[in-house]
């Protein structure tokens, strides 16, 4: 039994290690059909494996698999298991193959049920609940069992224990290693974007202030020259675009020093109440061109020492990109909701707009990457470093054709 137990637990395992070796580094949705398409294999190989017991019973761990994609899944990731499952079952045919396939049609309608709470948990109560489901899936296993058997000797009871322990210990252990492997990649992943920000703002720092020192004197010479008598309108006329074009330049050297070091004068200790309201206002007549209706609540009273400008200039940001997101659907709404939460303050930015993949969402905040057709992902860049300063988080989550919400969590 020992030696069948440890070689399905390898199966168990297998989708994982093949993953994280092979495949870690390519897109996720690439990544979501290969841990199904493995998922798949695992589950076969468990049925083929069965684990026999000293006392002549034999059962396997087919739906640890089963469970642990439907619940990360849902049922449009579930499918494949189930007909495979299925098709499989039948393939071996002998008793128990229509009871088989009644117990997996339950257990495929009712556990993607609970898949979208399921993905709002935390860590540990993902653990505590996949493993829950899988002691009662295999209760009630047990219990259809038991009503087919009718007498319930000493066999059967040693058969319950050896199969809802070895269910609930094999759930626990491979949810415990899928969520630390969650847990590592998005340390890894925030630890690359701290990297990529710092480095960003190093550049713009020195390239910035090494720009504007010949700006500066440029635009100096160009205004004497503007006084002068010796020069014709059309000459002068020149100048001022000139002039105008150093401004412009100016203005973007000052928008790359935002990835710079806060500036001293711009800090303040406050509730945010202030940049909150003065950026939904700016963005009120931005919003009314394209017909997007602004719902804005505040409902904070914790203070943090931030870049005012800074702060200012991330809201703006991500109330601009909200509020494109809805020019396709001829307008939307926005919602911004600013609250607290333990000790934490909370920036619910809500948009209607068309949504974004999972791909998608895991690019946001690199370089140059946007979702936009014009845009160049400096502003979500901007964004995440001033978030990332103040040691706070940023979380994206959103669903095509029906919006985006970004939600940041500040630490007070």
């Amino acid at each position: 039994m020992i030696e069948t137990l440890l070689l399905n637990f390898l199966f168990l395992l297998f989708p994982v290690l093949i993953v994280l070796i092979f495949f870690e580094n390519r897109p996720f949705s690439y990544n979501r059909k290969i841990l199904v398409l493995l998922s798949v294999v695992t589950m076969i190989l468990c049925i083929a494996k069965p684990i026999t017991l000293e006392i002549g019973f034999i059962f396997d761990l087919r739906y640890v698999p089963f469970i642990i994609v439907a619940l990360f899944g849902g049922y449009k990731n579930v499918v494949p298991l189930y007909l495979i499952l299925n098709i499989y079952r039948f393939y071996l045919g002998g008793d128990g193959t229509i009871h088989s396939f009644l117990f997996s049609t339950a257990v495929f309608i009712l556990v993607p049920l609970y898949s979208k709470r399921f993905l709002k948990l935390n860590s540990k109560n993902r653990i505590i609940g996949a493993t829950v489901i899988s002691f009662l899936t295999m209760g009630v296993y047990l219990i259809i069992l038991s009503r087919i058997m009718g007498s319930l000797d000493r066999q059967f009871w040693l058969l319950t224990f050896d199969a809802l322990t070895t269910y609930v210990g094999v759930t626990s252990i491979i949810m415990i290693l899928l969520e630390q492997i969650i847990t590592n990649v998005k340390n890894r992943d925030r630890i690359l974007q701290s990297e990529r920000l710092n480095v960003v703002s190093e550049l713009a720092a020195s390239v910035s202030h090494e720009i504007r020192n010949p700006l500066t004197v440029t635009s100096g010479f160009l205004q004497l020259l503007s006084k002068s008598k010796n020069i014709t309108s059309e000459e002068k006329g020149y100048v001022e675009l000139s002039l105008q074009e150093l401004n412009r330049a100016e203005k973007i050297v000052s928008d790359y020093l935002l990835f710079a070091k806060p500036q001293a004068e711009n800090r303040v200790y406050s509730d945010m109440r202030v940049e909150s309201e003065y950026t939904k206002n700016i963005i009120m007549p931005y919003a009314a061109i394209h017909k997007v209706e602004v719902i804005f609540s505040f409902n904070n009273s914790l203070n943090k020492n931030y870049d005012r400008n800074q702060l200012q200039q991330c809201l703006i940001n991500l109330y601009k990109n909200g509020i494109e997101a809805m020019k396709e659907k001829d307008g939307g709404t926005l919602f911004i909701d600013i609250s607290e939460s333990k000790q934490n303050i909370i920036i619910s930015i809500r948009d209607t707009g068309i949504g974004m993949t999972k791909e998608e969402i895991s690019r946001l905040g690199k370089p140059y990457y946007s979702t936009k057709e014009d845009g160049t992902g400096l502003g979500m860049l901007m964004a995440y470093s001033t978030i990332h300063k103040v040691k706070g988080n940023i979380e994206v989550t959103s669903e095509k054709g029906k919006g985006t919400t970004v939600l940041i969590t500040i630490p007070t």
